[in-house]
């Protein structure tokens, strides 16, 4: 790879459903935080290749309230756009996602500029997901969403795209619904984004669903309303037929114009561990031996070079419809950011930016930067399984092998107080070395694992209680490679202690339990604290690192 390339994905990890945005000379991706709270992560850029997360617009409970949102819901395929002076986001809370119904709410918040500060949110509509909203030329302003049809039988509840206008000075939608487009024989057509250009409004769509027959769908009209019509080819991106390709499940994607007019994709993808790519042999670490793929990082954030002739559908750069692993970077100068070190230390004013909790706009009942200087403190709140609250702090695993450690200080007063590093999914997906106490009172370590390969998600304890005698605190640390997670431990002044097993990290996935295209996040890493007794006992943690292996 040269200087003139980009290597992808741009956003690893967990970064899916990206709308980009170019404002200047200056470039914004929105992605999809899903339960993770704040909401929306919005990275920046100046030449395509080098991001840096720059802020999350949705922090309070005014914008959004998760409490009770299940797995995989919550914030859903924001929309960032720039008119009159402001930035638009658009996004949807996701309250239920599983069975015929969904209760989708679509909100729009605004700002004067990308840091905020970001309005009170205006309710739109709850007819369907992924909205997105479309300034015309003549200043009018539609909202794009897809509708969910319940009444379906047959799989596919997926109703088309509906088209309505928006009222700025009402602050309401306004005017009849028009169903503009219903996709085309890959059926799930969702995730729209409207252009126009050379006398065509240009509809990108995405379908398939977001398991491995993922696509970007073009359609054009020359009226807004339409009829549109489908690109011959049909599919702008796709690895449905390139199930080799370094990048899968390419699809929900968006197009920006850089200032010297050439046009990028941005669009979801993931990266299959190589040992869960294989077969009907199964996997050789003797693990899990399935043909699954799986993809512990998630859904991450693509780019690719399209080549856009008046009056013709794009293309990719490189030809055909499967992604690239790397593409031409656009003639810009080039703008490095500061890498993030690798060892965080907590201040008393912010939590660093590249952690996050679950669902609660109400972080004081989770963890407190004051009441210990210099270090975090977890209070222990409901169980793993809450989706209410649950004090856990974490950041996104970015590489498929890397190192995490912690320090924890923390007295626990029974077994129902535990709290320590955890390797997280879901909460049916995870690995935890907790420190807790035994029935006698007596301070132990344990592992709870629960790695979504049973029907019940039953917790596994794979180690006896190692006891962990006196108060001093105790350092935590796991190290993944791909497929596989090892934990160890070190008491104060001593070395470091492996505990002599191997989890299955292909389990912390999308694609783990119930299949790819249901579970829609991806691998954390950090510090959790829990009390079932109700009690609220806290755990603090001193430091936290990771880095790549």
């Amino acid at each position: 790879m040269t200087m003139t390339e980009i290597q992808n994905p741009i956003l690893p990890g967990f970064n899916p459903d990206p709308s980009i945005l170019r404002v200047g000379d200056d470039y914004y991706i929105a992605t999809s935080t899903f339960e993770w709270y704040p909401g929306v992560q919005i990275h920046h850029s100046r030449d395509l290749r080098h991001w840096r997360l720059l802020t999350r617009p949705l922090d309070r409970a005014a914008q959004l309230d998760m409490r009770g949102d299940p797995d995989s819901g919550g914030v859903w395929a924001p929309c960032l756009t720039r008119a009159d002076g402001q930035f638009w986001l658009i996004y949807t809370d996701m309250k239920r996602r599983d069975g015929a119904w969904k209760d989708s709410h679509n909100y729009l918040v605004t700002a004067p500029a990308i840091e905020g500060p970001w309005s009170d949110p205006v309710y739109l509509n709850s007819s369907g997901f992924d909205p997105s909203l479309f300034h015309d030329e003549d200043g009018r302003k539609w909202l794009l969403n897809m509708v969910w049809d319940h009444n379906q039988t047959g799989g596919d509840r997926f109703g088309g795209i509906l088209c309505q206008e928006y009222s700025v000075a009402e602050q309401r939608l306004t005017g009849p619904v028009h169903n503009i487009y219903r996709g085309t024989d890959h059926k799930l057509t969702e995730g729209p984004h409207l252009y126009r250009r050379d006398g065509y409004y240009y509809l990108l769509t995405a379908e398939g669903g977001t398991g491995y027959d993922h696509a970007v769908t073009m359609a054009r009209s020359r009226d807004l309303l339409g009829p549109y019509e489908t690109d011959p080819q049909k599919h702008l991106v796709t690895a449905k037929d390139a199930p080799d390709a370094y990048l899968q499940r390419a699809g929900h994607g968006d197009i920006v114009e850089t200032q010297g007019g050439e046009f990028y994709l941005v669009h979801l993808c993931s990266r299959p561990l190589d040992e869960t790519r294989a077969t009907e042999t199964g996997r050789a670490d003797g693990i899990h031996a399935d043909d699954v793929r799986r993809s512990p990082l998630g859904r991450e954030t693509a780019i690719q070079k399209l080549t856009w002739e008046p009056g013709a559908f794009p293309r990719l750069a490189h030809g055909g419809p499967a992604p690239a692993a790397t593409v031409p970077a656009p003639d810009l100068p080039e703008h490095p950011f500061d890498a993030t070190p690798a060892r965080t230390t907590f201040a008393p004013d912010r939590l660093p930016i590249d952690f996050q909790w679950l669902r609660i706009p109400a972080p004081e009942r989770l963890f407190s930067l004051t009441e210990r200087p210099g270090a975090l403190r977890l209070f222990g709140r409901e169980s793993p399984g809450s989706q209410f609250e649950h004090a856990l702090v974490a950041r996104r695993q970015t590489e498929i092998a890397f190192t995490a450690e912690t320090e924890i200080d923390m007295q626990p007063g029974d077994y129902q107080h535990f709290a320590g590093l955890v390797a997280w999914y879901g909460r049916f997906k995870f690995h935890y070395l907790a420190v807790t106490a035994n029935e006698a009172g007596e301070r132990v370590l344990t592992v709870y694992s629960c790695p979504a390969d049973w029907p019940d998600a039953r917790i596994t304890l794979p180690i006896a209680p190692i006891p962990l005698p006196g108060e001093a605190p105790v350092r935590l640390g796991c190290d993944v490679d791909g497929a596989v997670l090892r934990f160890r431990y070190a008491r104060e002044g001593g070395d470091w202690r492996d505990l002599g097993i191997a989890l299955d990290q292909s389990a912390i996935s999308d694609e783990a339990g119930n299949g790819p295209g249901n579970n829609f996040t991806g691998a954390f890493v950090g510090m959790c604290a829990h009390d079932t007794s109700g009690r609220g006992r806290p755990a603090d943690f001193l430091h936290f690192f990771y880095e790549a292996r």
